[in-house]
């Protein structure tokens, strides 16, 4: 595809081939994401930095699959590879494949510090179930687990008790089950102010943890960046001050890098921004170029409780599934995607700021790499969330050919690792006309 051609609109999206063939889905396919809901294109191709719908239109890809598609849609290296397993041997349950043993030595080569010990999954909700198992053995019966208001760590039990449920029909938490405020200083959940606040949520944090739990505490789970409540980053010093507090109070570090790891914030996990090794890592989304697999990795030292915690899965370390992962990791380093990522996304940064300071309703921009976020407010002083406008900026820009992620009042953007600068560019240059449309529709010009 000829990024200089992009986006390429031919029919007003969602055009009558999307609306046809989403209504005869939508007649059995229920609960679509809200990004879904909002603009129901569908999808036929994608190449590199770009998507095409059923009507012809080709749209600049800030989205990579909500995080997945790390190397571009259907980098060739990991069609080529993946297509080997697919006519040979597609699975095996969980026995050895000669490709499960290259993937597992690259894998754990890029790792941070002696993070050795790996089992591998299909899906991230089943990682982190996974890895709550195995702190748990870990810690001998012990089974209590902390995380953050508005942190999202998966749709399974003990997954979506660890995560924030908005109005979700959920029910009670799994037992043992505790969150804690979020130490988010563009929304402060104590109403404090950074530096004065003297990081009076990593009190909080203690003060659940004693008061909240029973004394069987084994360990905290959390996101580096939260993802779904809008691209969310820390003071430097909020992750290594939660890794102390874990150590004093004898938990299990737990950190889900299954949508920042990879690559996504320019080095290949998120955690490595604050040289921190944590006991337990979760990954997933990008690891595999857009194929599903998910992982997690202990300290080698915790190797001999994944004998102990089940392991196996049906799909989970499937031929095809390896062969992709080790394609995306092999061009992740062949092409110098993270230099990409840190090189692209500086001047994207700049770019959002500028944004930023010329319109009304962005309260604020924020990110690592290629994990970026624009926030909506109906008052700059307050901070108020804007969620009509999320909404109508989301669509706007959406029509103008940038297929991206919505979060209510907060715009998330996530291309691929392969982004050139000038596609960024264009892209974030449809945004702020979309600012602008809504700004004027809004009452705000």
């Amino acid at each position: 595809m000829d990024e200089a051609r992009l986006p390429k609109i031919k029919v007003m999206p969602p055009g009558p081939e999307s609306q046809k063939w989403h209504s005869r889905a939508a007649k059995h396919m229920k609960g679509y994401s809200g990004q879904v809901k909002q603009f129901p294109v569908v999808f036929a191709s994608g190449s590199g930095n770009s998507i095409s719908d059923v009507d012809g239109n080709t749209y600049i890809d800030f989205s990579a699959g909500i995080y997945c598609n790390s190397t571009g849609h259907c980098h060739p290296k990991v069609v080529e590879k993946t297509t080997e397993h697919v006519k040979t041997l597609m699975n095996c349950h969980d026995f050895t494949t000669p490709v499960k043993a290259l993937f597992l030595e690259k894998l754990a080569s890029v790792l941070p510090g002696d993070l050795s010990g790996i089992q591998l999954f299909g899906g991230g909700s089943e990682a982190v179930e996974a890895a709550l198992r195995a702190v748990r053995v870990i810690k001998e019966g012990k089974y209590e687990m902390f995380s953050f208001w508005a942190d999202w760590h998966g749709k399974t039990m003990n997954s979506m008790s660890l995560s924030s449920l908005g109005n979700t029909a959920f029910g009670p938490r799994a037992t043992g089950c505790h969150l804690s405020p979020t130490p988010n200083c563009f929304r402060c959940p104590l109403k404090l102010k950074y530096p004065e606040c003297g990081l009076a949520c990593m009190e909080a944090l203690e003060g659940t943890i004693e008061m909240e739990g029973t004394g069987q505490q084994a360990g905290l789970i959390m996101e580096p960046i939260q993802g779904y409540s809008g691209s969310v980053v820390y003071k430097d010093e909020i992750i290594p001050r939660i890794s102390e507090i874990c150590k004093r109070q004898d938990m299990i570090f737990v950190v889900d890098e299954i949508l920042a790891g990879m690559g996504r914030t320019g080095k290949m996990f998120c955690v490595e921004h604050y040289d921190i090794v944590p006991d337990v890592i979760v990954l997933g989304k990008g690891v595999a170029g857009g194929f599903p697999i998910s992982a997690f990795a202990v300290k080698e030292e915790y190797s001999w409780a994944l004998e102990v915690a089940s392991a196996s899965t049906t799909y989970g370390g499937n031929p095809m599934a390896c062969a992709a992962g080790l394609a995306t990791l092999e061009v992740i380093e062949e092409e110098n995607l993270l230099d990409n990522v840190n090189a692209v996304s500086k001047k994207m940064m700049e770019k959002l700021v500028e944004i930023k300071d010329s319109h009304k309703i962005v309260g604020d921009v924020r990110g690592k790499g290629f994990l970026l976020g624009i926030d909506l407010v109906k008052d700059k002083n307050t901070n108020e969330p804007f969620i009509e406008a999320g909404k109508k900026v989301y669509v706007e820009a959406f029509k103008r050919g940038l297929a991206w992620i919505p979060a209510g009042n907060i715009l998330r953007l996530a291309p691929p690792l392969t982004m050139t600068e000038d596609l960024a560019i264009k892209g974030l240059e449809i945004i702020d006309e979309a600012i602008g449309i809504a700004e004027k529709d809004l009452g705000y010009k």
